[in-house]
C-alpha cells in the first residue's frame, strides 16, 4: 500500500483556473525517496518471508526479511499527508479526492488477481471463487478472514486507509480536529488499544476482533504517529508533548506484534525498531524535506518513478508473483531468479495500473465533483 493516497496528495484547484485543473506542489524527492523505499521493504518482505510460508514448496530464499515494516511505515506516511491536505480543501472534496485516488486502482486490481489466480494457478493452489471475488471487492477480509480471505494480502491496509480518511474529514469538521481537543483524541486513540491488549491477547469473541479489525483500531498507534509528525513539524505540538506521544505509539507497536504463545511472551523488536527508524526518517523529511543534494540526479529520476507507482506496485506484486515465482520454480529457477521476475512483474504491473487506470480514473472522478458542486452552486476552491 503505497500511500497512492497520499502521492499527488498536494494538489489544489488555483483560483481563477478551471476545475479540472490542478498543479501540483513541489514533490521532495525526500518523500519519494521514503515511499520507495518502504515499499520495497514490502516486496522483500514477501518474497523473502511470506511466500515460503504460504507456499512451503517454494525453494529456501537465500535470506529472510520477517518483519512487517514497509507497510506500517506507508501508514504513517498516508497520516502525514492526510493532516497536510485536510485542512487544504473543501472537506467533501477532499474525501472524495481520497476516494478517487485509492478505489478504482484497487477495484482493478482485485479483478485482475482474481483473473490471474483463477486461471492460471496450479492444481493444487486454492482456486478464487466469485464469492471471494464480491468479498475483497466489498473489502470484507478485514471483517470476516475466514469467511472471505484475502486475494492478496497486501489488501488489509485499504480498509484501514479508507476509515483514516473519513475520520481525518469528520474531525476536520468539527471542534475535535483542532488545538487541544485533537491532541486529546490522539491519545485516546492511541492509549485504547493499550489498554484493551490483554483481551486481544487472550483470545476474545469473533465479535469483538471483527470490531477492532474492522476498524483497524490495531493500528491507530501508525495513524497517531503520522498526524503527530505533521503537528510537531508545524509548530502545533510541543516537543516534549510529541516525544511522550510518539513513544507511545512505539510501546503499541510493541504490543502489536506481541503474542503469548506456550513457551510465554514474544515480540517482533526488530520491526518495532524499524518501525521506530522508520519514524525517524519520517520525522527527518517533515523537517528538512529537501534531500535532492544528496541524492544523484540519475538515481533521483528512478526514485520519483517508484515513488509514482509506488502504490500500484503494492497492490498487485503479492500473490501475482507467487504465482509467478512457482512457475518459474516448475521450469527450474532458482530463488534469486524467481524473486526478480516478481519484482519485475510488479513494476511492470503496477505501472500499468497507475497509468491505465488509477490517475485516469482520479482525473475523471475529481473533474465530475467539481462539475456536481459547479452545478448545485457550491464549489469552493
Amino acid at each position: 500500500m503505497n500511500d497512492g493516497a497520499s502521492r499527488g496528495v498536494l494538489e489544489r484547484v488555483q483560483p481563477g483556473a478551471t476545475l479540472a485543473t490542478r498543479t501540483a506542489s513541489q514533490r521532495h524527492v525526500s518523500w519519494d525517496a521514503l515511499r520507495s523505499g518502504f515499499v520495497l521493504l514490502v516486496v522483500i518482505y514477501h518474497t523473502t518471508a511470506v511466500a515460503p510460508i504460504v507456499h512451503p514448496e517454494l525453494a529456501p530464499r537465500p535470506f529472510s526479511f520477517p518483519h512487517q515494516v514497509g507497510a506500517s511505515l506507508l501508514l504513517v506516511v498516508s497520516a502525514y499527508f492526510a493532516s497536510a491536505t485536510v485542512r487544504r480543501h473543501h472537506t467533501g472534496r477532499y474525501w472524495w479526492g481520497r476516494i478517487a485516488r485509492v478505489v478504482p486502482a484497487f477495484l482493478a486490481a482485485v479483478i485482475l488477481t482474481w483473473a490471474i489466480t483463477r486461471n492460471f494457478s496450479p492444481a493444487e493452489w486454492y482456486t478464487p471463487s466469485k464469492r471471494d471475488l464480491v468479498g475483497n471487492l466489498l473489502l470484507l477480509g478485514n471483517w470476516a478472514p475466514q469467511d472471505f480471505p484475502f486475494l492478496d494480502g497486501s489488501y488489509w491496509t485499504l480498509p484501514l486507509q479508507l476509515m483514516a480518511f473519513t475520520v481525518a474529514a469528520l474531525l476536520w469538521r468539527s471542534r475535535w480536529g483542532h488545538g487541544r481537543r485533537l491532541h486529546k483524541v490522539l491519545w485516546v486513540a492511541v492509549l485504547l488499544p493499550i489498554v484493551l491488549w490483554p483481551v486481544r491477547a487472550t483470545g476474545p469473541p469473533q465479535s469483538y476482533r471483527m470490531i477492532v479489525d474492522g476498524l483497524g483500531f490495531h493500528r491507530a498507534h501508525l495513524f497517531v504517529a503520522g498526524t503527530a509528525i505533521w503537528l510537531w513539524a508545524n509548530g502545533r505540538l510541543r516537543p516534549l508533548h510529541f516525544t511522550a506521544l510518539l513513544t507511545t505509539c512505539l510501546f503499541g507497536h510493541v504490543l502489536h506484534t506481541a503474542a503469548v504463545g506456550p513457551d510465554g511472551w514474544s515480540q517482533d523488536w526488530k520491526a518495532t525498531i524499524g518501525v521506530a527508524g522508520g519514524i525517524a526518517l519520517v520525522c527527518l523529511a517533515a523537517r528538512v524535506p529537501d534531500w535532492g543534494r544528496w541524492i544523484p540526479g540519475s538515481l533521483r529520476v528512478a526514485v520519483h518513478w517508484l515513488a509514482g507507482i509506488s502504490y500500484g506496485l503494492y497492490l498487485v506484486h503479492q500473490t501475482i508473483g507467487f504465482l509467478i515465482m512457482r512457475h518459474l520454480q516448475d521450469l527450474g529457477a532458482g530463488p534469486v531468479e524467481q524473486s526478480a521476475a516478481m519484482l519485475t512483474a510488479g513494476l511492470l504491473l503496477g505501472w500499468l495500473l497507475t497509468r491505465l487506470i488509477e490517475r485516469p480514473a482520479h482525473r475523471a472522478l475529481m473533474a465530475f465533483y467539481d462539475r456536481r458542486l459547479v452545478k448545485a452552486g457550491g464549489f469552493k476552491p
